[in-house]
């Protein structure tokens, strides 16, 4: 039934049914580097143990980010929410504003976990960030889907995080 629902809307796009692939040959996502941010932080607010585990804030303070086709700045006032599970892993879960070099404003939300160590070494940290980009230019921001790979690092000896965001093709 799906098959002919995506039928019927290619049809109407535009896109002839015999060049849909049938469900036993899937494409396989491919990665292309979007941008990198490097996102600076204060220090942490305890917020202290919920029914859902033991919360923590962070302040965004600010950042720069550059891919292709896109420059600016991390706009201060973020937050990244963060919630140790039972598991010992860390929800963590950031909302932020980036504001490009041309002026656009746009909203990223950023969420993943971070695990680890496991035998000593740390997991890798990635996200699933979605972007509210307005209409025009950077749109394909909030058309597309992303992963995102997260590490811990410092700026001018001040916490921050450098964050790879990749788009799904």
């Amino acid at each position: 039934m799906w098959i002919l629902t995506i039928a019927l809307g290619a049809a109407t796009a535009g896109i002839p049914a015999a060049e849909l692939k049938s469900p036993g040959t899937p494409d396989v996502p491919r990665l292309e580097f979007a941008l990198e941010e490097l996102v600076t932080l204060a220090a942490p607010i305890p917020a202290g143990r919920t029914p859902y585990g033991e919360r923590n804030i962070i302040p965004i303070t600010g950042g720069t980010f550059q891919g292709p086709g896109i420059t600016g700045t991390i706009l201060p006032g973020g937050w990244d929410w963060q919630l140790r599970r039972a598991d010992g892993c860390l929800d963590v879960k950031a909302d932020y504003m980036l504001k490009t070099d041309d002026g656009v404003v746009i909203n990223v939300v950023n969420r993943g976990a971070i695990c680890g160590p496991k035998g000593g070494e740390m997991l890798p940290i990635r996200t699933a960030p979605v972007f509210e980009a307005p209409l025009g230019k950077y749109e394909w921001l909030a058309q597309s889907a992303f992963v995102g790979t997260l590490e811990v690092t410092t700026l001018d000896g001040k916490p921050a995080v450098r964050i790879r965001f990749y788009r799904v093709g």
